[in-house]
């Protein structure tokens, strides 16, 4: 998903299986850890588990799609070698235009 990707609450649109949601939205945060990489789109979908969208939906599957043609990218972390991980994180929460709020908790 494109960092200028923007989901709004879609008051239209036609609602979906909460249950359902949610379940995606969990597989996806678990899969964070290893997969940086789709972070962002994750935590975006994530602000919509209250009342889900079938555009909301499209997006998640998206995101799976995305893990199905890239198997081979992730992080790995070896038992036997010791790293240091450093990170970093750059956000605009300014240009949400939902509620500018961050649920991510970057620092």
């Amino acid at each position: 998903m494109s960092t200028t990707t923007r989901l709004d609450k879609d008051e239209k649109g036609k609602s979906i299986d909460q249950k359902l949601y949610r379940s995606m939205i969990c597989l996806l945060l678990y899969l964070t850890a290893s997969r940086p990489d789709i972070l962002f789109a994750v935590y975006l979908c994530a602000h919509f588990q209250a009342n889900p969208k079938e555009s909301h939906l499209f997006a998640v599957k998206r995101i799976f799609k995305y893990l199905a043609y890239t198997p081979s990218l992730g992080l790995w972390y070896p038992r036997e070698s010791s790293f240091e991980l450093h990170t970093y994180s750059d956000a605009d929460f300014g240009g949400y235009k939902v509620d500018r709020k961050s649920i991510s908790g970057s620092c």
